[in-house]
């Protein structure tokens, strides 16, 4: 069984045990997403669970074999799943995944995964130490931030360790052993501790788990972190195989440090941490990045803040701060990069917060916030975009303090409570769907992006399309010529996709006569049967992979699926296994509709599968403050494809429901109701999953 260690931790948080789960029984998952989510299916006692903080929860922190090896931007993901926190109506089960080096070091304690159940009924910690494993008193620990509480468990660590230079014995580890690494830490600060929407878990300075509120779920379960010091290795059947495919992947789509500006693995943030509003505080930087990364996109800065967070938590306080700073680039960095750190330190999620920012702003401006105003408020909102606002703010919404207090279950919870639901139909609140924060890629304007959203559970965050957005609009805005045609950028990627796609390459034509297509539908089911298997269970980086096109290439041909550098090609070289890309998919199917089955049960209808109303009533004008347009590939009437603007407009309620009718009928769920049927169920290996939906009067019938 290369790749896998072999052995899954269970923790019973309640009766304080701990039980290790044979991996064999999961491995056709594969890994993170579809190894987490069959936890959930077997052990949760009550799948219709909607609130993630309840004790029964069951909650995976997951590994892939990939994970400690050097495959090139897949060797230091980490997959977390369970039912979450925040969102809206229902906390979904749902997903959340961080880099750095935790899974890596998981895998070199002999671990897949950990799976958390039940509530301690006092703090504690978790220390896996290779097979030694202990819940520690975390009393001293509970009110401390991150880092805090990073750095006091990495001492308490080591204080027992025989050290001599630079190795350190493992102590009380059932294999002795030497290392030089310290123990990989993954924590909770006060947002998770105070069960808010906006808790998240934290590695390092800046590898965060945000979306679904896992924050919250830990500190209901009393768990402050888990602690990973491992000194074996994982074994990978075929060593020489993945050295090939490795310096293949290096030397001919890995970006060139000298010459950023080839290569699609280098797109997006080619210059660490920079945004259009953040200039780098310093030259003196260095790369960085995850276990086993080919193309770090992380920074560490000499002036020593702002240092790991990427991004958007990197950005998420800088329309804010520009306000302030009046053209003063480098008083921006320092305000945002500071403030990313704080988000950080409290484990706060930045997307929700500068989402809903932004309605507060305007709330504030009404004359509807503040002191002793309708919606009561003692924050100095006369300073917002200052740092020390941005101080106090994240302080009251990661300890329940002032606004803090109703907005810990969710923004949309808070507006609907306030009597502001308006001004979520009307956008002014500007959550599109299930309670998440629009990701600046609206549904009216990027399809597949708000399609996969939709048809899921959570803001989707995947970027393997959206590539395209960035590469084309941000050479337009420098007045360049797109690197790619879009005739030829349609052929590229409807080339990586022909099994889906069945040779027509109109799914990616974004233009008005095709949003509510089947062909559009086909696009959105091979991303997230490749998200679900090779990006969040394999765990392949969702920056780098997939690598649809590469301009670096004669050929201008990606390395997804490629025969020399493929994600199959790494898979199988771990694992001994002989699959296709395509035989992916198919697995990344079954555990979409292992999902699918899960939020049946959770209360999952079609009819309830709806954006927000502002999606359908209003027109999408704006993208962020970036460019004044929105360039996709379409096609006109006589089928020229060209790079044209798809703002202003909106999406129509009865052309989302006719696409809607077209995914369910691809996916083979009852149009009617959007249920798995058992004909689906049974052909991927899931008759025990049809059973319990048909005990549960929820199985979906099959078409006549």
């Amino acid at each position: 069984m290369s790749g896998f260690a072999g052995k899954i931790l269970r923790v019973d948080l309640t009766s304080r045990t701990l039980e290790r789960i044979d991996t064999e029984r999961y491995r056709r998952f594969g890994g993170g997403h579809g190894m987490g989510a069959a936890l959930f299916w077997d052990l949760c006692p009550d799948k219709t669970i909607q609130d993630g903080r309840r004790p029964e929860n069951v909650c995976s922190i997951m590994a892939s074999p990939l994970c400690g090896t050097n495959v090139p931007s897949a060797g230091g993901r980490c997959e977390v799943t369970g039912a979450g926190v925040g969102p809206y109506p229902v906390g979904w089960f749902t997903r959340t995944n961080f880099g750095g080096h935790f899974s890596s070091m998981l895998k070199q304690a002999g671990w897949d995964g950990i799976v958390l159940t039940g509530r301690a009924d006092s703090p504690v910690w978790l220390d896996v130490r290779n097979d030694h494993v202990a819940l520690r008193d975390a009393r001293d620990l509970w009110g401390k931030d991150t880092w805090t509480t990073q750095q006091r468990i990495r001492e308490r660590v080591l204080s027992g360790a025989d050290a001599f230079d630079g190795w350190w014995a493992v102590p009380e580890a059932e294999r002795a052993a030497l290392t030089t690494q310290p123990p990989s830490v993954l924590a909770i600060g006060p947002a998770g501790e105070n069960q808010t929407a906006h808790g998240c878990l934290v590695h390092g300075a800046g590898n965060g788990a945000g979306q679904g509120g896992f924050g919250a779920v830990w500190g209901s379960k009393n768990l402050k972190a888990i602690s990973v010091v491992g000194t074996g290795t994982v074994d990978v059947a075929d060593p020489a195989a993945l050295l090939r495919a490795r310096f293949t992947a290096k030397e001919k789509y890995a970006a060139d440090p000298d010459d950023p500006d080839l290569g699609t693995w280098g797109t997006l943030n080619r210059v660490p941490n920079s945004r259009p509003f953040v200039a780098p505080p310093t030259d003196e930087r260095r790369t960085s990045a995850c276990f086993g990364c080919v193309s770090g996109c992380k920074a560490r800065y000499s002036v020593g803040y702002g240092n790991e967070s990427l991004c958007q938590t990197s950005n998420w306080y800088a329309p804010f701060a520009a306000k302030v700073a009046k053209g003063d680039k480098m008083m921006v960095s320092e305000i945002v990069l500071r403030s990313a750190d704080v988000i950080q330190q409290y484990g706060a999620n930045s997307y929700t917060l500068q989402r809903g920012l932004e309605w507060l702003e305007y709330l504030y401006h009404r004359g509807v916030l503040g002191p002793g105003r309708r919606i009561h408020s003692e924050l100095p909102w006369e300073e917002l975009g200052t740092l020390e606002f941005a101080r106090r703010f994240i302080h009251a919404l990661a300890t329940r303090q002032d606004i803090g207090a109703d907005l810990a279950d969710g923004w949309v919870q808070a507006a609907i409570r306030w009597g502001r639901e308006d001004d979520w139909h009307q956008g002014r609140l500007p959550f599109p769907y299930w309670g998440y924060g629009e990701h600046a890629y609206d549904p009216r304007a990027e399809l597949e992006w708000g399609y996969a959203t939709l048809v899921t559970e959570r803001d989707i965050n995947d970027h393997a399309v959206n590539i395209i957005f960035w590469d084309v609009n941000i050479a337009l805005a420098y007045g360049r010529t797109p690197r790619i045609d879009a005739a030829t950028m349609a052929r590229l990627v409807g080339e990586k996709m022909a099994h889906y796609l069945e040779g027509d390459p109109s799914g990616l034509d974004y233009g008005d006569a095709n949003m509510y297509s089947e062909s559009v539908a086909r696009l959105v089911r091979w991303i997230l049967h490749y998200n679900r298997f090779w990006k969040n269970s394999a765990l392949f980086c969702d920056l780098r992979w997939p690598s649809l096109y590469d301009t670096q290439v004669d050929t201008l041909e990606g390395a997804t699926a490629s025969p020399d550098a493929g994600e199959q090609v790494f898979w199988n070289a771990v694992t001994g296994e002989d699959i296709t890309f395509e035989e992916g998919l198919e697995r990344g199917r079954a555990i979409l509709n292992l999902n699918q089955a899960i939020w049946t049960l959770q209360g999952r209808h079609r009819d309830m599968v709806r954006f927000a109303r502002f999606i359908y009533e209003k027109p999408y004008d704006r993208f962020e403050v970036y460019f004044p347009f929105y360039n996709w590939p379409t096609r006109d009437e006589n089928g020229a494809w060209a790079y044209r603007s798809v703002l202003n407009r909106r999406l129509s309620e009865e052309g989302v429901e006719r696409w809607k009718t077209h995914f369910y009928r691809l996916e083979g769920w009852d149009p009617r109701t959007g249920w798995p049927t058992r004909s689906t169920l049974e052909s991927l290996g899931l008759a025990h999953v049809a059973d319990e939906l048909e005990r549960a009067g929820r199985l979906g019938r099959e078409e006549a």
